[in-house]
């Protein structure tokens, strides 16, 4: 697995058939972006692809080729090896709501 900030990665076996393509912003895919900052956690290679299930609400990447780069101004570059994932944005819970992180 592999965590920047609040987004997850998980390795997965295979992603479901039927997925919708994420298209990129400004030529990379964007995991998430920072509500407070307004910076993102992106991928700028050309060998990852971002597709959303809108049955499930759920995301998932993958990496052909070579190694990719998640980048993010505020944390480390994170190497991700080819193969299928899974991308979860962390939640929180008060007595209000379950919400998505802030980061």
């Amino acid at each position: 697995m592999y965590r920047q900030g609040d987004v997850l990665i998980i390795p997965v076996k295979s992603i479901p058939k039927k997925l919708e393509p994420v298209e990129r912003e400004n030529g990379r895919i964007v995991l998430a972006h920072g509500e407070v900052t307004g910076h993102a956690h992106a991928i700028k290679n050309e060998g990852a692809a971002l597709f959303r299930d809108p049955k499930l609400m759920a995301v998932f990447m993958t990496v052909n080729g070579d190694a990719v780069m998640l980048e993010h101004d505020e944390h480390d570059t994170i190497v991700i090896p080819p193969g299928n994932y899974q991308v979860v944005r962390q939640r929180e819970y008060s007595p209000e709501a379950i919400r998505n992180v802030a980061d």
